[in-house]
């Protein structure tokens, strides 16, 4: 194929969602010049895009009317910016020396190509392990790697732990100051199949986000002995395949941490729950501490002191245990109960200096044993979120 005689028609709306998906992990500041390219190759089987930074990799697949085949690469970011802004009409492209042009409608624009001699080989797709509904997946990735640290000094606090057992996942993540912990099941190729990994939070929140439109998700880390040997966490979704660089890091063992029994538990209805917590935060700086005290059928919200201003706000909620005074990082809190996919969240604790459990609410409200404690009910996800300490 020659690289410098490239043409092509496709449709603007497949152009501009292939081009922006690929150029949305393309590094900012490159180490390499040659990093910002997209590389578009054109066959007769219509065109893939794809670009890599030695961490990430993207690959997407297209229809288009292919008139000279060819492998071309221009900035990446530059030309997503410029197909998003075109007109809803067939955009064309073609290779002329050094020079890429495109045209759609009356706009015309011309590009420089990159050369390609020095673009690395981008990885392949490690066998896939299973596969399981892109919806739940994207559910599952948005309610861990929200916990996930940003500090990249602990690199293993910065990924999304995956431990798979057969047809079973579990997903975790923590900053140190919360863990949410996420179990489902899955198809896999191999039921006997035994892994734990670290993938960076934010790239696979990333990707869970823009894939979340395909019906099914193949993960791809490989199999039997040969399972996450490369290094590589793969996802294909219909036309779209990625595969990230995992973490070398160890995730720290966080079953201890998780009570298997409760002192106090309560229920509360989450949508007047957050409000109530956005206008008593109103009277703190950001993220200061905000106050529950919880007794028998309500909790009394509270915030701020007499010399900055104070708010209260009182909340209906179902109580068991003795009454108890705790404070949570307002941001955090909302956090957690913005990804509980019930109406009520169902609160645990053991101690007000101890951290606290938030769960979606299960069938029935869980009822002390004759010694007072509560066990901890069986539930799909749990976040563990650290208390602030109390003034005084």
């Amino acid at each position: 194929m020659d690289a410098q005689a490239v043409a092509f028609r496709v449709s603007k709306d497949d152009l501009t969602s292939a081009v922006s998906w690929v150029a949305r992990n393309l590094p900012s500041k490159p180490a390499q010049p040659v990093l910002r390219a997209m590389v578009i190759t054109a066959t007769d089987d219509g065109l893939e895009l794809a670009g890599f930074d030695y961490e990430v990799s993207t690959q997407v697949a297209i229809p288009a009317e292919v008139s000279t085949p060819g492998r071309i690469a221009v900035a990446g970011k530059l030309i997503a910016e410029i197909t998003s802004t075109l007109p809803n009409k067939p955009v064309d492209l073609h290779v002329e020396g050094s020079t890429a042009y495109i045209t759609c409608g009356s706009s015309r624009f011309e590009l420089p190509t990159i050369p390609l001699d020095d673009y690395p080989k981008l990885p392949d797709l490690p066998e896939e392990t299973g596969q399981l509904d892109s919806k739940l997946f994207t559910r599952a990735v948005n309610q861990v790697a929200l916990a996930a640290g940003r500090d990249e000094t602990l690199p293993m606090l910065t990924g999304v732990h995956i431990e798979i057992d057969g047809n079973s996942v579990l997903m975790a993540a923590t900053d140190r100051f919360r863990l949410a912990v996420r179990r489902f099941e899955w198809s896999p190729t191999n039921s006997f199949v035994k892994a734990k990994l670290l993938v960076p939070a934010k790239t696979l929140q990333e990707h869970a986000r823009t894939l979340d439109n395909a019906d099914t998700i193949h993960l791809a880390v490989g199999n039997g002995e040969e399972i996450s040997s490369e290094g590589l966490f793969g996802i294909e979704a219909e036309s779209r395949k990625t595969t990230t660089r995992m973490l070398s890091a160890e995730f720290p063992n966080f079953q201890p941490l998780l009570p298997k029994t409760q002192t106090a538990m309560a229920s509360v209805e989450i949508a007047p729950l957050v409000d109530a917590i956005r206008r008593v935060s109103l009277v703190t700086d950001r993220n200061a501490q905000i106050r529950m005290e919880f007794s028998e059928g309500q909790v009394i919200l509270s915030a701020g002191a007499s010399d900055s201003g104070h708010a209260e706000e009182v909340v209906p909620c179902a109580f068991s245990g003795e009454p108890l005074l705790i404070a949570f990082n307002p941001g955090y809190l909302k956090e957690g109960l913005g990804v509980i996919n019930t109406d009520r969240v169902v609160f645990g604790f053991t101690q007000p200096s101890r951290p606290a459990i938030l769960i979606p609410e299960p069938e029935e409200f869980p009822v002390a044993g004759d010694d007072g404690v509560f066990a901890t009910p069986d539930t799909d996800f749990t976040y563990l979120l650290m208390p602030v300490r109390l003034p005084g």
